[in-house]
């Protein structure tokens, strides 16, 4: 273009935007489309099923897709309608619910995107087309409009995903290298290597010289859950919180179904003896946890954690039945039966003789004998903790001393040992029998 030549007002950005004539033409064509809502939205549903068949798959799936793009086109509409400012539009409801739901479905980020950029083109199209229905003249303007937004987009369309399969690949790669370092790091500072804390806690984004609690978490394997360790992550994160824990917690996983954390607890915080489960959640039976005791600087990083694998072990030892969250405290000299199972409970059987048979009555014994060993022989707190009446208390401890054939407090300590290791491991530990 020559230079001085005054390129006129149709190329004047600043002049086509404060043209009052393109708001009401806009406006016209978004007035004449939104009666036609329902069918547009079944338009590009069909459409983003046909190109991207991976969301037309799932039939739960299907009714939101429907819902997701009818309120966006509904969206953008009213948008260009009523002369909205792009500021204020916000992601309708059951778009971000779709965005959930196939995220939990372990559908690809990039299926979604493509979605959006097809539904984009084809809200285009209908979009010149009624421009073109309601303009006279040749409309070599409009037709080339036409071409360029359906070839543009469909080549950003395959330009994109090749870009974004790009980036997946490397940042996969990116984050299996970084969690590989993160458990080099972990296990050289757990196994007593002659570590550099500074050196170690930069690797790790985790403080080293402070007080630790140990926690070790798994999800049962087998269960239906498509992202077992976000769960788990997210559960160490509520844990931290209810622990008053002002950082996030170092999580590090161990395999696809378990992992191993470490909350950063002041001396003043007190993670409450419910809060575990409260966290969880009553429902949810999947979700284990294991706990050891509070311990500060490098050292106690690893005794807590050494202990909360304790903890974890009788847990899983005890099997399916086992309670969801295990304390060390609770368990500690429990845990040192589990490397000899075998002999744990020959050695039960021998302590509490038939009181240590496998059935319901006599789980109901044994509880009574160890509430009230535990609570120095006394009939009526073991009555009260076991909301019994005393007379039951007193009967079931004497059926017990009866099973066992000599007083419980006979060789107490270890009654009360076998008792505990019955009530945390349960059938392993038992005898069969009637």
């Amino acid at each position: 273009m020559p230079i001085g030549t005054d390129p006129g007002p149709a190329y004047d950005q600043s002049v086509k935007i404060a043209d009052p004539r393109v708001g009401e033409q806009v406006a016209s064509v978004a007035a004449s489309l939104e009666p036609r809502i329902a069918e547009l939205a079944a338009d590009i549903r069909d459409l983003i099923q046909r190109d991207i068949p991976r969301l037309g798959a799932d039939p739960q799936l299907t009714s939101l897709l429907d819902a997701s793009v009818e309120e966006n086109v509904v969206t953008f509409v009213h948008m260009l309608r009523h002369g909205i400012v792009t500021a204020h539009v916000e992601a309708p409801t059951a778009a971000l619910e779709y965005a959930r739901r196939l995220a939990q479905h372990d559908v690809p980020a990039t299926a979604l995107i493509r979605a959006y950029r097809v539904g984009q083109a084809r809200f285009l199209h209908h979009c010149i087309d009624e421009l073109l229905a309601q303009t006279h003249g040749d409309h070599v303007e409009g037709m080339s409009t036409h071409w360029m937004v359906e070839h543009v987009s469909e080549s950003i369309d395959r330009v994109v995903g090749q870009v974004l399969a790009a980036y997946e690949s490397a940042r996969e790669r990116w984050v299996q290298n970084r969690e590989a370092v993160l458990i080099m790091r972990v296990e050289s500072v757990l196994a007593g290597d002659d570590v550099d804390p500074k050196v170690a806690e930069a690797a790790l984004g985790y403080r080293l010289l402070q007080r630790h609690l140990g926690v070790v978490l798994w999800v049962e394997r087998g269960a239906a859950d498509r992202d077992p360790l976000g769960r788990l992550d997210r559960v160490a994160s509520a844990l931290a919180v209810a622990a008053g824990s002002a950082q996030a917690p170092l999580f590090v996983p161990c395999d696809e179904t378990s992992a191993w954390a470490w909350l950063a607890v002041t001396p003043g915080a007190v993670l409450r003896r419910d809060d575990p489960q409260a966290v969880i959640g009553e429902s949810d039976r999947t979700v284990s946890v294991a706990l050891g005791e509070p311990a500060s600087g490098v050292e106690g990083f690893r005794r807590t954690h050494r202990q909360a694998l304790s903890a974890q072990s009788v847990a899983v030892t005890a099997g399916p039945a086992h309670v969801q969250v295990t304390y060390f405290t609770d368990v500690a000299p429990v845990a040192m039966m589990c490397s000899d199972i075998e002999s744990a409970r020959e050695w039960v059987g021998e302590t509490l003789g038939p009181l240590a048979i496998d059935s319901d009555r006599h789980e109901r014994l044994r509880e009574t004998a160890r509430v009230f060993l535990q609570t120095g022989g006394s009939y009526t707190a073991t009555a009260d903790q076991l909301f019994l009446h005393r007379n039951t208390a007193q009967y079931r401890v004497q059926k017990a001393e009866e099973l066992r054939g000599r007083p419980l407090r006979e060789g107490r300590l270890d009654v009360e040992l076998a008792l505990l290791a019955c009530h945390w491991l349960g059938s392993v530990v038992l005898q069969t029998g009637s």
